[in-house]
């Protein structure tokens, strides 16, 4: 890890795992920078958290996967990024905020927001790090299509984060002998907004409870048990795992069946899309 503070980018860093992963870099020293859509009110309060706590951060509007606001961001940052955080994504039910149109634009907006964007990102902001010798990227995947088969969720979903994984072992052959490393993390089912639109909201206090019950340990992971994976990933303790595809969904993705193994009245609708 190089002395000076490290600048970070967390894409969708105003809710969820990408706040938590903005505080605990923070945290841990660094400048952070991150992007929002529409969460403003979110992104003004965690900066002005933040310098109060004595840390530099920075929030930037961003609309993932559009070209003309990717170079907007790009033009916008302050300076160079030593550490990248692939996290803004859309799901199963959140993709209906980016497109209220029919199914087939929604899946090419999984496809677009969840895999097209962070390659562009990732394709602006890597020649950088590698000039200066340093770099980190961590993108953020999922347990369904990164790790697992979860059946009736959307097909489009798991194949944007199924591409999510198969990037990062890509970049990672390709810089097997540069300084950058490259890694993904796929959470299981976090107690997130996504996850509230997509599953929770729609159960009763009973059917929450049983849910909760069929999962790994008998709960929901939380957003900074996530983060704090993310951070560790980008030490230098963790260059020998250059390349991995992390399982961070405390083991449903060996047990995806603890999921979607549900009674059979239960609606597909009702269970959780297995995304954050």
């Amino acid at each position: 890890m190089p002395a000076r503070s490290r600048t970070v980018l967390v894409t969708g860093g105003s809710a969820g795992i990408g706040r938590a992963c903005v505080r605990r870099f923070a945290a841990g020293g660094d400048r952070v920078w991150f992007t929002y859509r529409s969460g403003r009110s979110r992104a003004e309060e965690l900066v002005a958290e933040l310098a109060d706590a004595g840390a530099q951060s920075g929030a930037f509007e961003f609309d993932q996967g559009e070209w003309a606001s990717h170079e907007q961001l790009l033009d916008a940052l302050p300076g160079p990024v030593d550490v990248l955080v692939n996290n803004a994504a859309v799901g199963s039910k959140t993709v209906e905020d980016y497109v209220p149109g029919p199914d087939h634009e929604r899946v090419a907006a999984f496809l677009r927001v969840n895999s097209v964007g962070p390659l562009w990102l990732i394709q602006r902001l890597l020649p950088g790090m590698l000039e200066r010798g340093y770099g980190k990227v961590v993108n953020v995947a999922s347990v369904g299509g990164g790790i697992s088969v979860f059946p009736g969720f959307h097909i489009a979903d798991g194949m944007s984060k199924a591409a999510l994984a198969y990037l990062t072992k890509q970049l990672a052959a390709e810089l097997a002998h540069r300084p950058v490393e490259v890694f993904a993390v796929s959470p299981g089912a976090v107690e997130t907004a996504m996850l509230e639109a997509s599953t929770l909201s729609g159960l009763t206090t009973g059917e929450r409870a049983a849910l909760e019950s069929r999962l790994p340990r008998g709960r929901l992971l939380q957003p900074e048990e996530i983060a704090e994976v993310v951070w560790w990933l980008t030490g230098d303790h963790a260059v020998p795992l250059h390349g991995a595809v992390i399982d961070a969904s405390m083991g449903l993705g060996v047990h995806p069946g603890l999921l979607t193994g549900m009674p059979a009245a239960a609606p597909v609708e009702s269970q959780p899309e297995g995304v954050r």
